[in-house]
Formats: structure tokens, sequence, C-alpha cells
């Protein structure tokens, strides 16, 4: 008998996947993420005119956001001295030194696109912006009229002084500082005027009287402008010395201890009152404002020197989006008709199209309608018993919550989830909540702690004498205005099992139900990272077994550290991965031997890439899922999230076609390279740009037909 001989040889160790060069801090990456947005603008071939305008607005409110939430934490995290690295090496404090200097540059590429290239743009179009000493003596007092007539009653002087602290100066607001000089006793004085929001900032001049419009050109001054030069009107007999313009933005991250809330709605009311007088995170001032006057400012306000942005220009360009009420079609992205697949092929019953097999339908290419529709007719439909539903962002004027009252009022069982915590949405969800309330509907708000987030419909219908249910499942809110320009999946499906989970889901969101066993949904926080990564390590599997192991993950966000692991181990093993990540991305690819089997882009047009889909070869058994969920911290284990499988392997091989088409995307993807910067794709291959061949194969193409986008 021959002796075993033992072999010594050991697997080659894995790299260190914690080495803090492997990953790009998230702050960053936004910034990278919003360059993204402006690029859109910059770039003269990408839209047409007014679009372009757009995304100057669009990158505007993006990052005035961004200080309100993000840069605030850091301020938070600074003032309480912590020193802690993230994953990638920063401290608080080299997180705000760097935020500093990248924003910096990115306004002043904005301000040079704004006022070098699309104003002369614009005007050459015959869209004019003027100041007010440009006009003439006779226009400048027909202006002055206007003046006193519709701006002036809106305004309040304040002063400051030993008898006039100094004034509040709320979140967002644009205001000028004034320099006065008393000329009874020669004595200088300092006062503020808020600009009023309730008033637009761009004041179209063909509509106030004495202007004409017989050349066609449409013309834009500015409200501040037109105050500046009317503020003799509010403080008579005084000298003005001179004005400044200045704007703030404050903490906005509501904080709620929900465990002391004895009523939550109230709780949000509260925290949006509060959020008015949150911390100055951001100073915005000209240039041109004298020491003293910024000193005023900066003391009074507590605001930090870093903090402090001199900006050239119009302060707060995010009210450009006005511009797109203009009735100026050539200037504008070409308007398209939705498909409506489900009402063609099966007319007005919903429910018949869903008993004939699974409909998913991928918006905006596809028509929110049947979203809509699905919830009017069980609210119509007298076989219908129960509806239940999660609300996240619903908008001010929605269809989908006027059904759902109308359900009430028909003596339906109606039971709604209305998250209040979804940011900048509280006001809208507090008054929903309170409408569905009087009604009669059952309104709860959620897990203490946790933000639901899942996007979820469950309809109870009697027929021939037995309950069946049938479920929409979406990646998208149940917003009819986003329906239209973010991308999102709708699912509906009468699976017994899905619907087992969906309805102990919503008892565990209404009651006291501790459900965790389930098989088919991914539901955050109990299994959503621990599946993701399970179904990442059966694709090494596979691999290792010689197969091809393939993974394609389409998100807003990956920055959650374990999955980006599980992925740096996957491409280790042989796996070729695909991530489509339209914002935050902390994992580098293509860094050799750890991930050179990664590919990350970025896709940035006309729609916004919102649907998340998560896709695994699995030894050609594929499986796909979609949902609310990105691979963030925040999605894993601080909400209430939804990932459901895609059953149908017809519609598997459409969301998979949609999938290649984007990787394949040369105009519009931007291509992230190994240091964690982004480069926008240019090859000599035929031009291909996804969102614009998803809509022209909108009206012959459907999800569950895939063979043009393949």
């Amino acid at each position: 008998m021959q002796p075993v001989i033992e072999n010594d040889e050991k697997a080659p160790a894995l790299p260190d996947f914690v080495n803090t060069n492997l990953y790009v801090n998230r702050e960053l990456s936004w910034i990278y993420f919003n360059q993204r947005v402006l690029e859109e603008a910059l770039d003269p071939e990408a839209h047409p005119l007014l679009e372009r305008v757009k995304f100057i607005s669009i990158f505007t409110s993006n990052l005035d956001e961004y200080f309100m939430i993000r840069v605030a934490g850091i301020e938070n995290q600074y003032a309480a001295g912590i020193q802690d690295r993230t994953i990638d090496g920063f401290t608080p404090a080299e997180q705000l030194e760097k935020i500093r200097t990248m924003v910096i540059q990115q306004l002043d590429e904005r301000n040079k696109c704004f006022y070098n290239d699309l104003v002369p743009a614009l005007q050459k179009k015959g869209i004019e912006f003027l100041r007010v000493s440009e006009l003439s003596a006779t226009k400048q007092r027909a202006l002055s009229h206007y003046f006193r007539k519709e701006i002036y009653p809106v305004l309040t002087p304040l002063a400051f002084d030993t008898g006039h602290p100094f004034p509040f100066m709320s979140n967002l607001s644009l205001n000028l500082a004034i320099e006065l000089e008393d000329e009874e006793i020669g004595s200088l004085k300092f006062a503020r005027v808020k600009v009023p929001s309730i008033l637009p900032r761009l004041m179209r001049l063909n509509d106030i009287k004495g202007f004409n419009n017989e050349d066609g050109v449409i013309r834009f001054i500015w409200l501040e402008d037109l105050i500046e030069n009317n503020l003799a009107h509010l403080f008579p007999k005084m000298k003005i010395t001179k004005s400044h313009l200045f704007r703030l933005i404050r903490n906005a991250d509501i904080e709620i201890e929900e465990d002391e809330a004895g009523d939550l709605l109230k709780t949000i009311e509260q925290g949006l009152r509060s959020r008015r007088y949150g911390k100055v995170v951001r100073l915005d001032i000209s240039p041109t404002m004298p020491l003293s006057v910024r000193q005023i400012l900066i003391n009074n306000l507590e605001v930090a020197p870093r903090n402090v942005y001199e900006i050239d220009g119009t302060l707060g360009l995010s009210c450009l989006i006005d511009l797109l009420q203009i009735d100026r079609p050539d200037l504008k992205d070409e308007p398209f008709v939705p498909n409506n697949r489900i009402e063609d092929q099966f007319g007005t019953n919903i429910f018949s199209a869903i008993k004939s097999k699974d409909q998913l339908l991928y918006h905006p290419y596809d028509s929110f309608q049947p979203v809509v529709d699905f919830i009017n007719q069980a609210a119509l439909d007298p076989d219908v018993l129960s509806i239940k539903q999660t609300l996240y962002r619903v908008g001010s004027n929605s269809p989908i919550v006027q059904a759902l009252m109308k359900a009430a009022e028909q003596g339906k069982q109606v039971a709604v989830l209305v998250e209040l915590k979804a940011r900048f949405d509280e006001g809208n969800n507090i008054v929903w909540a309170r409408a569905l309330e009087d009604v009669g509907a059952h309104v709860s708000y959620g897990l203490p702690g946790l933000k639901t987030h899942a996007k979820l419909t469950l309809i109870v219908r009697r027929e021939q004498n037995k309950l069946k249910r049938y479920l929409h499942l979406g990646t998208g809110n149940y917003n009819t205005a986003t329906g239209k320009i973010y991308t999102d999946y709708s699912l509906f499906i009468a699976n017994e099992q899905l619907a087992n989970e969906v309805a102990e889901l919503f008892n565990a969101l209404t009651g006291y139900s501790k459900h965790t066993d389930f098989k088919k949904l991914l539901v955050s926080p109990i299994n959503t990272r621990k599946r993701i990564i399970e179904m990442i390590d059966r694709e090494i599997d596979w691999s290792q077994k010689g197969h091809q192991g393939k993974i394609i993950m389409k998100m807003n966000a990956l920055v959650d550290p374990e999955t980006i692991q599980a992925l740096y181990k996957a491409s280790c093993e042989g796996v070729n991965i695909d991530l489509i990540v339209r914002g935050m991305c902390s994992l580098k690819p293509g860094i050799p031997g750890i991930s050179d089997n990664i590919r990350v882009i970025s896709i940035i047009g006309r729609f916004l890439e919102h649907s998340r889909a998560y896709y695994f070869h699995n030894g050609e058994k594929e499986e796909l899922y979609l949902g609310s969920a990105d691979l963030m911290p925040r999605n894993l284990d601080d909400r209430v999230e939804t990932l459901f499988p895609v059953l149908d392997k017809s519609l598997i091989q459409g969301v998979k076609a949609h999938l290649n088409l984007m990787l394949r995307d040369n105009v519009k993807a931007w291509q992230m390279n190994p240091d964690g910067r982004y480069s926008k794709l240019s090859n000599d291959e035929p031009k291909v740009n996804s969102q614009n061949l998803l809509l022209s194969n909108s009206s012959r193409q459907s999800t569950n037909t895939h063979s043009d986008l393949s």
C-alpha cells in the first residue's frame, strides 16, 4: 500500500479587501455624479437648448440638497470632534476640505456655461435676460410702477441695530444685505430684505404693462435686480450706499426620536418647522461684498469661513427649471406618448391581463397609467374587498391617493402605509395621510426607526366564490409625475407564494407580526444583504466548476462595504461583473488582481435612471430581482425595502436585453476608471444611445419581446 502524500500547497490568499485604496469616498463619488449631470449642460450636442438649461437647474438643486443633508452630517461629525476615518481613509475635516475645493470648481464651470454659452445662445433664439439698468428711462419707470403695485407690498425691510435683533433667515432664502446712511444724523446702518420666494424669480417683461412683444423676443429680468433698483421705496430719507446679494443653506435633516414621539405625525410637523432653523452649512455671497458686511453675516449666522462661497452672478440657479414653461418646442426634447400595452392588448380589465400572464412594464417607455388604473379599477370593482399599499413619494396631486380614498368611501378595506419621513416630501405625505384617515382608510406610519421605502400594492378580489390576490411590485414611487421622467419597472402578478409573503410584510408593517421567513422576497433589513452576497458567492461556485459566472447589477448607488468586498472576491475568482450605477459608487473597477473582471458605467440622459435590477446567470438557471433597494447600508439596514423575483423567463430576457443595451451605450454612458473618476465613453463603434433606442422602440417593442434590443 502506497503511503498517502499530503499536499502542503495552499490556495493563494485573497487580497486585503479592506485596503483604503480600494474604495472611493462616497461624498466625493456623489460630487463626481453631479459633475456628470453638469456635463449634460456643458455639451452643446447633448440636448436641445432649454434642456441644457434644465440640467443647470438640476445640478444646482442637487447641490443644495447635498449640502442640506450630506455636508450637514459631516459638519456635525466635525463639530463633535470625531476623527474616525471612512473606509477610504478620510476624516470629516479632510472630507469637508475636499468637498469645498471640488464644489468651487464646479460652480465656476456652471457659471461659465450659463453666462458665456447658454445666455448668448438663448439670446440668438429670441430669449433674453436683461438688467434693469439696461432698459430705457421710460421702461424703468414702467417697471417702478409695477414694483410699487405688485412687489413692494410683499417686502419686509428688517433693520439690524441695538433696537432690532439680527433677523432670522430661512433655509434657501435669497437676501439683500443693504448698507445705508441716515441722511439726518449721518450714521451708518445695516438692513436686510428677503427676496420673496412666493414670487417668480424670473420675471417675464412681456407680461408687464408698458412692455410689448412686437418683435417676438421673450425677455426676463431677475426679481432681485428689480428690488435692488427700487430700494429707495423701502428706505425713504435714507441714502443707500450699496446692496449685496447673499443666500444661505441650512441643515435640513430632521432628527426624530421615534421612541419618544407620542404622535409621529405631529412630531414630523414640528420637525418641518424646525428645518427652517437648522445650522447654516453654506453661505453664498457676491465677491464684491465688503469685509465689514461679510463679518456681520458670518458672526450672526455663525458660519465657519470654510462654508462661505463667493459666487459671481446670480445666486441659486435652480429656478431656471421655470424656463421649460416657455412655449418653444424647437428648444426642447421631442415629446413622446408612452406605450399602454396592457390597454392595447386587454382593454380596460387589468385583472384579466394579470390573470393571463405576468405583466412587466418599463416606465416611462411604457405608460404609468396602468398603475393608476390598477387602483382605480380596484376602487370601483364590487368584487374587490381590500387594498393595501405603501406610499413613499406620491406628489402633490395624486390620482392614486384619490383612488384609494374613493375605495375607502366605497366601503372597501383600505390600509395604507404612508412614510412620513420621506425627506422633503413630509409635508405632502402629512396632507395625504390626514385625507385618507378622514375617509376611513387605515393609515399607519411604519416601523419605529425604519423608513418604509418598499413599493407594494396588494389587492384581494372575490372570484368564483374564492379569494384571489393581485400584486403590483415596483422599483419606483407611486408618483405619476416621476413616472414620466424616471426609468422604473412595474410588475403585475398573481402568484400565491409572493402574495403570501407580501401579505406577511404588510402585517409586520401595520401590526405586530415578526415574520422573517421570506423565501421569494428579499426584505430589508431582514435578508437583502445576506441573499445578495449568497447569490454573488453562488456565481463564484459556478466559476470554480468551470462555468461562466456572470452578474449584472443596476442601481442608483453602491457603497455597502460588505457587498463591495463580495464583488471584489467574485472578480478575483473569475466572475464577470457589469455594474450600471447612476450615482455614488465606492467600488473601484479594473484594479489588477482585485477588480479586473468588474466594469462600472453610469448613464446620465433625458430620463433619470432609477430602476434597480440584479441579474445572476446561475449556471444558465438565470435569476433576476427588481425592487426598491440600492446597495447602501441605509437601504440594507435602516429601511424596509423589497427586491422581488421575476419568475417569467421571457420577462427575464426582456430586462436582460435592456441591461445589455445600456452596457453597449457609448453616447450617454460614462465609464469609471480604476482611480474612481469617470471618462465619457467614445469609440469608433456605431453610436448607441440606450434611452433613445428604447424610446424609438416603445411604440412597437414590449418588455415581453426583446430581439430588437439584444
